[in-house]
């Protein structure tokens, strides 16, 4: 697995590769704080809430019903009958809804991010930091949207796949393993489908594999910090654009290697 291998590898890369991923997310941190992203932080999340609350009220029963068969596969669903008073029971499954409710927004709003808001993220990154860039427009919305159902399908599958390891102890590395592949899969395409052609972009992919999981991995673990996590789909979104398009800029010997913050 790519996420194995990146951390098998992160001590034998060279000094200045490494200090890509994180001079990748200090630009980000960095671009948070400007006026023209203030927006784009809070629709995503509102879109991805507002979606999740309507889905939930007209489907309130058929996710009652997913959440209790889960709650009886592993054992919880015949220990809460038992339990009293009977407002404790109903508490514990009102705080499985809402565990439940929590991930969903987050997850919809990184693909409403990487599928609505990176153009205007792109924008405002390349005019300022690579203006020398040259726009080869090598990807598509088609792709994009392809790109995107292709991740989450596989993030869906990950999960699925290794239940058995929650019921087996040992489930505390999926929610970061998912997102380490859900944020490189979903954002690289994206930062990319402006400036690179499709070779450049193959090429990206295939020589920075690596560093993208662990990009990704990084960005993940803000998504599990309280408060930080609002911001988590945007910065995700920034620290890929910028690792991305500084990686293009050294494919190209357009840029040196190495950019001030």
């Amino acid at each position: 697995m790519p996420i194995l291998s990146f951390m098998a590898e992160f001590r034998h890369l060279e000094g200045g590769i490494v200090e890509a991923i994180f001079q990748a997310l200090s630009r980000a941190f960095r671009d948070l704080f400007q006026f023209q992203v203030l927006w784009i932080i809070v629709w995503p999340i509102l879109a991805a809430s507002l979606l999740w609350v309507v889905l939930g009220v007209a489907f309130w029963g058929t996710f009652s019903g997913w959440i209790a068969e889960v709650l009886t596969a592993i054992g919880i669903q015949t220990w809460l009958e038992g339990v009293e008073p009977r407002w404790i029971a109903y508490g514990i499954q009102g705080m499985a809804h809402l565990i439940l409710f929590v991930p969903l927004v987050f997850v919809t709003a990184l693909v409403i991010t990487a599928l609505f808001a990176m153009p205007a993220l792109i924008g405002l990154v390349a005019r300022r930091d690579y203006p020398l860039l040259k726009r080869e427009k090598g990807g598509t919305v088609a792709g994009s949207v392809l790109n995107a159902l292709i991740a989450l399908a596989i993030f869906i599958a990950i999960w699925l796949i290794t239940l058995p390891l929650w019921l087996a102890g040992a489930g505390v590395v999926i929610p970061f393993v998912a997102a380490a592949y859900l944020n490189q899969r979903l954002f690289r395409y994206d930062a990319l489908a402006e400036h690179a052609t499709q070779e450049e972009m193959r090429a990206i992919f295939s020589r920075d594999r690596s560093l993208l999981w662990g990009l990704g991995l990084l960005a993940g673990l803000v998504q599990f910090v309280p408060i930080l996590n609002l911001f988590a789909a945007v910065l995700t979104g920034l620290a890929f654009i910028h690792f991305c398009l500084a990686r293009l800029a050294e494919l190209r010997h357009e840029l040196p290697h190495e950019l001030p913050l």
